[in-house]
């Protein structure tokens, strides 16, 4: 059985749709942000340690679901005020 989980993968160019996406409750499909299947999430993280971990849940989600070590909080509705903490360049993984 393969569990399909949240995550999402995108370059930090992509952060431009963020600003968009803060004000809507569904997700935006974005050319340049792929959803991948854990087992390629483990392939990435294998291959490549230059990735950023973003959780964009807010706090309260964050407290009952609890997190991932290494995984960055800003909340949805900080995001676009937040920006400049995403660094540029890096592949970003979402939660």
């Amino acid at each position: 059985m393969k569990i399909q989980l949240p995550i999402s993968i995108g370059c930090s160019a992509a952060l431009a749709f963020f600003s968009v996406a803060c004000t809507r409750s569904a997700p935006i499909e974005t050319s340049s942000s792929n959803k991948i299947d854990p087992s390629h999430l483990e392939n990435l993280i294998d291959k490549e340690e230059n990735l950023f971990f973003l959780d964009v849940r807010t706090p309260e989600e964050v407290a009952t679901l609890g997190t991932l070590p290494g995984y960055i909080n800003i909340p949805i509705d900080q995001l676009e005020q937040r920006l400049g903490e995403i660094p540029k360049g890096k592949p970003i993984v979402t939660a």
